[in-house]
């Protein structure tokens, strides 16, 4: 279980179910850990990002109920803090008193709320005053604030591989990516969170595999993945995550990671659909597509699947899995009844073999069949369940509509060997090129 802090009781009904305990275990990552480190005249093109922001206070006002830490006159154009009046207490004076013409350091989420750059501060934890003989403000902020990262060390390599229209999509089991808190409405309980070690080898995992759009499998919450990718891939360009919350009782949900614009999105996890066996179905997890917006003015979709896996035995798992792969199918045919030249990728955990029956459902025949570039593979290159040594196995993949498959570099899938004590997951990831123009 996650090893316990603090212990908060929601009040409830005694009668009421479930029970509203939640708890606390040992957070991973810093609040402020991959905030973007800015001059307050800089603020502008990071708004909507978390940022270390400083510079001097050159007046404070406490017009109504609360105060503004302005950092130039023109206090409606550039960029401003404020303290709501009832976090007052929290500080040791008043934040007018406290702060007026000072410099200082302010770390938080920018918001362009009022048209403009600005941050609300609600704990003295977010805001330092910089001493008068601190000549090297970097070093001071770095020395506060655990992580911080400056435009210029942002790498935008990548940005030129888009603008030529390639594009890497991969696919990536992350292994229980849990947050330290204890949700009452999931079983997560049975999970510790991911020690800080297992990141950082899952960080340098997802940044060697350099997708320019990732799916996710095993990701506890949106909220836990952004902060994920703000502190620890801050440069990578991820501008867009998307994850809804699925059906799995344990809360392990299907994620994406993206560096192009998305597109609507849509869930199956209410989806009830029959099996083999007679009864009906559901995802287990979900089954997510997301429309990618670009690299051309088609774009394409991406379905991110995690199929029930043979936990409790392969027969019994196999109608279920079966169940899911048909639906699955359907959902394709009725795809390419309204366009034959239908451009996505599903891409994931298939918990099966490539001639699996589940696989072989999903996969079709004809001149609709998907194909999966990675299975001309060697047996050796080809694991991606990396559980050794009887387990080794490929289970994930990135399929492929055929018109989709026209895009495809060939030879490019690869795979990224390793295992559980080097990576930080039992899974192997995956990534494909796509050429969308000559």
């Amino acid at each position: 279980m996650k090893k316990c802090l603090l212990v908060l009781l929601l009040a409830v009904p005694a009668c009421a179910t479930p029970n509203r305990t939640v708890t606390f275990a040992e957070a991973q990552i810093d609040p402020a850990e991959g905030s973007i480190l800015v001059s307050w005249d800089q603020t502008d093109g990071f708004v909507g990002r978390n940022a270390c922001v400083y510079g001097r206070i050159v007046n404070a006002s406490t017009p109504r109920d609360r105060c503004f830490l302005n950092f130039h006159e023109d206090y409606n154009t550039y960029f401003s803090a404020s303290i709501d009046s009832r976090q007052f207490h929290k500080f040791p004076g008043h934040p007018e008193k406290l702060f007026a013409n000072r410099r200082v350091l302010v770390q938080g989420l920018i918001n362009g709320e009022r048209g403009k750059p600005q941050m609300v501060i609600t704990s003295p934890e977010q805001i330092t005053i910089i001493p008068d003989d601190v000549e090297d403000v970097e070093a001071f902020a770095r020395q506060r604030y655990r992580g911080l990262i400056t435009p210029e060390e942002i790498d935008r390599s990548w940005t030129s591989r888009l603008a030529a229209g390639t594009v890497r999509v991969g696919t990536y089991n992350v292994l229980n990516l849990f947050d330290e808190f204890n949700d009452p409405y999931r079983s997560d309980d049975v999970m510790d969170t991911k020690p800080r070690d297992e990141l950082l080898k899952l960080a340098q995992r997802i940044r060697e595999l350099d997708a320019d759009v990732l799916a996710l499998q095993e990701v506890e919450n949106r909220d836990y993945l952004q902060r994920f990718v703000r502190a620890l891939l801050p440069d990578m360009g991820y501008d867009h995550v998307v994850l809804y919350e699925g059906n799995n009782h344990r809360g392990i949900d299907c994620a994406v990671l993206s560096r192009l614009p998305i597109g609507p999105v849509t869930s199956h996890r209410h989806l009830r659909f029959p099996g083999p066996d007679g009864k009906t179905h559901r995802f287990f997890r979900d089954l997510l597509k997301v429309k990618i917006e670009g690299p051309d003015e088609r774009g394409f979709d991406l379905f991110v699947v995690h199929l029930k896996s043979k936990y409790g035995g392969a027969q019994a798992s196999e109608p279920p899995r079966q169940a899911e792969a048909g639906a699955i199918r359907r959902i394709v045919d009725q795809i390419f009844e309204s366009d034959p030249q239908a451009r996505f990728i599903i891409a994931g955990d298939f918990n099966d073999y490539w001639d699996s029956p589940s696989l072989k459902i999903i996969r079709g025949s004809g001149p609709t069949q998907l194909v999966c570039p990675g299975t001309s593979l060697t047996t050796s290159e080809r694991i991606t369940y990396n559980r050794e040594p009887k387990y080794w196995s490929m289970i994930d993949f990135i399929v492929c509509s055929p018109a989709m498959r026209d895009y495809y570099v060939d030879g490019s899938y690869d795979i990224i060997a390793g295992t559980v004590e080097d990576s930080g997951s039992d899974h192997n990831p995956s990534v494909a090129t796509f050429a969308f123009r000559p």
